[in-house]
């Protein structure tokens, strides 16, 4: 029998704003725990939540960029139930009218486009955060109030491959539209993913499970393929019945699995209109304001760098997993860089640089406009590349512009009258490889290269080089 995984995907993203979504509490990342609360935070007697307007109005974002029904008026609702992580014993959240529903987005997977129907998008506060140890729990309260936005997919996934690359690119739209920083690293993506499976060709949904929580794109992958084939399994031996709509837990460095708690259907959260956030008309005005400020996301920028400037898939890709990349490249060459040369450079040098260091390419001293000194200094045949990768390095070391480092003293040398005397210096004593060349031992030529370019330090044009030595020996 074939069967196939039926996946679906609440995905959970801490929101980029200076402050929490209904408290001035801050909003930033910190190893310290319990720094950044307030009153409102922790939920003292008498506080008044106060609502985030630039939350909201990124949320509006998100919706349009993916196709959502966006409703006229905006309403809070109250989720109740308890856990140490929750202040208040309830969380503010929207189940009455959501920020956006029945939505869709397309996305790439192993090169194909796989459209996703997505049930809809809510704006809320995060909770808490809880670090069990041995023998105590620890609450760290700087995540309680953080704006989260959580997005819920229809059961219509069917593969790791495909539920990844879902992640992915909701996490380029929030990169790229300035809603979140989307870093996993930092805890700012959360999952929780549910699993079933069925026979291939048939509608009917199996028992779902599902996993809360999972934080990291490979964790995630691990989670689909290990609980569609533990439930393949128990099909194949006869105990699909064993299959229980459940809650469990991955443990990711045995890769496995096991059993939290059972799941039923519906879980009553009595769930009531927020009371202290009267619902507010949400006028089309300022949709349609915050519409015009959608930038080109990264599957346009792809198409745009495969068609426009001639990058073949593979670089485009790599170059638009960052904005900042993406922004980088697409400033050089708005500087007139050469597309290819700037790819290159992005993709190779620069990449590997900054994942050597451990930076960000905001930290990144060399500029496009820097970069620029040194691929015209290179196309004017002032330097070699091995010379333009040698300034490179020592203007990131020294944080200098590229042009101090690019003068008369080590530019390259291409006056082709002290070239040819060079060849035929070492010409005149290697008459036995000429020959060997000449006879068909072609790699004899790189050694010529190699000789001239030992005798000029790497400095001699290897243009000039090359040609000269062509009309000289190949005779």
């Amino acid at each position: 029998m074939n069967f196939e995984a039926v996946i679906g995907i609440e995905m959970h993203c801490e929101m980029t704003s200076q402050t929490k979504v209904f408290s001035p509490g801050s909003n930033s990342f910190s190893k310290s725990a319990n720094t950044h609360v307030n009153a409102i935070d922790l939920a003292l007697p008498g506080i008044l939540p106060t609502v985030n307007i630039n939350c909201v109005k990124k949320a509006i974002k998100a919706a349009s960029i993916l196709k959502w029904e966006i409703p006229s008026k905006l309403v809070f609702d109250r989720k109740n139930y308890y856990y140490p992580d929750l202040p208040k014993g309830y969380q503010i959240t929207q189940n009455t009218s959501p920020i956006g529903i029945n939505g869709n987005i397309d996305i790439e997977c192993k090169e194909q486009i796989v459209n996703v129907k997505i049930h809809d998008i809510h704006l809320e506060e995060d909770t808490a955060s809880i670090d069990h140890l041995e023998s105590m729990s620890l609450i760290d309260y700087n995540r309680a109030g953080v704006p989260l936005l959580e997005c819920v997919t229809e059961p219509c996934l069917h593969t790791a491959d495909e539920a990844v690359a879902f992640i992915d690119t909701m996490c380029k739209i929030y990169q790229y539209a300035d809603i979140s920083e989307a870093d996993s690293k930092r805890g700012q993506i959360r999952c929780d993913v549910n699993v079933s499976i069925r026979e291939k060709g048939t509608k009917e949904l199996g028992t779902k499970v599902e996993y809360k929580g999972i934080s990291s794109f490979g964790a995630i992958y691990d989670v689909i393929n290990h609980e569609t084939k533990r439930q393949i399994n128990l099909k194949e031996a006869g105990k699909y019945d064993e299959v229980e709509q459940e809650t469990r837990r991955w443990d990711e460095e045995k890769c496995t699995s096991f059993r939290m708690r059972s799941k039923v259907d519906a879980i009553d959260y009595k769930y009531f209109i927020e009371p202290n956030i009267p619902p507010f008309t949400i006028e089309a005005d300022l949709i349609k304001e915050i519409q015009g400020t959608i930038p080109m996301l990264a599957l346009e920028r792809k198409q745009m760098y495969i068609n426009k400037f001639g990058l073949d898939a593979k670089s485009a890709s790599i170059i638009v997993k960052d904005k900042l990349f993406a922004d980088y490249y697409e400033k050089c060459v708005s500087l007139g860089i050469d597309a290819k040369i700037a790819a290159n450079y992005v993709n190779g040098m620069i990449i590997s640089y900054i994942n050597k260091e451990e930076i960000t390419l905001n930290d990144f001293y060399l500029k496009p406009e820097y970069l620029k000194q040194i691929i015209d200094a290179q196309n004017e045949g002032i330097i070699s590349s091995k010379q333009a990768k040698e300034v490179f390095m020592k203007a990131l070391e020294d944080k200098k512009e590229p042009k101090n480092f690019i003068s008369k003293e080590n530019s390259q040398i291409t006056d082709e009258n002290l070239i040819e005397e060079i060849i035929d210096s070492i010409l005149v004593n290697n008459q036995e490889n000429i020959i060997a060349y000449q006879n068909g031992k072609t790699n004899m030529f790189d050694f010529f290269v190699g000789q001239v370019m030992k005798e000029t330090k790497g400095k001699a044009s290897p243009i000039i080089t090359k040609d000269l030595l062509h009309k000289k020996i190949d005779k």
